[in-house]
């Protein structure tokens, strides 16, 4: 089984948007009982909240199923559990690798996948879903690819 954890700051908006589309994915796939699929943000301030209301406006928008979710934190624990623990940009890669205890093997952000260093940009700051969307479906179908090659 594949074990994969997608990281951001909060754990409400782009990580839960990732988990839920992923989880989408590998379901239409006839995949689902390859993968254990979750998320978690760095920081502690939204712990126990629900998806945003943006994240599930746009799912439903596009007719993806919002995981079941409350917030929770990434822990040093997750690093031995999960295969790949995928941040949403550098920010969170660094708050990962220090949750990590420096261990940055599994660490990276989802846009590496795709060959690019850009960031998936926070829509709690810049209020557009729809390019966090984009962004994320576009690492999420680079990093399936990767890991059937």
């Amino acid at each position: 089984m594949i074990k994969v954890l997608f990281i951001c700051h909060g754990n409400i908006c782009r990580s839960t948007m990732a988990e839920s589309l992923f989880t989408h994915m590998v379901k239409e796939a006839g995949r689902e009982k390859e993968f254990l699929i979750a998320s978690a943000g760095t920081s502690r301030e939204e712990i126990g909240n629900p998806p945003h209301r943006g994240t599930v406006k746009k799912l439903k928008e596009m007719g993806v199923p919002v995981v079941p979710h409350r917030a929770v934190q990434m822990t040093a624990k997750d690093v031995e559990e999960y295969d790949y623990l995928i941040g949403m940009d550098r920010f969170n890669l660094r708050n990962m690798e220090r949750i990590a205890g420096g261990k940055k093997e599994k660490l990276r952000t989802l846009l590496s996948f795709a060959g690019s260093e850009e960031d998936i940009a926070d829509p709690w700051y810049t209020g557009d879903f729809d390019r966090t969307y984009e962004d994320i479906q576009k690492g999420l179908q680079a990093f399936l690819k990767t890991i059937e090659e």
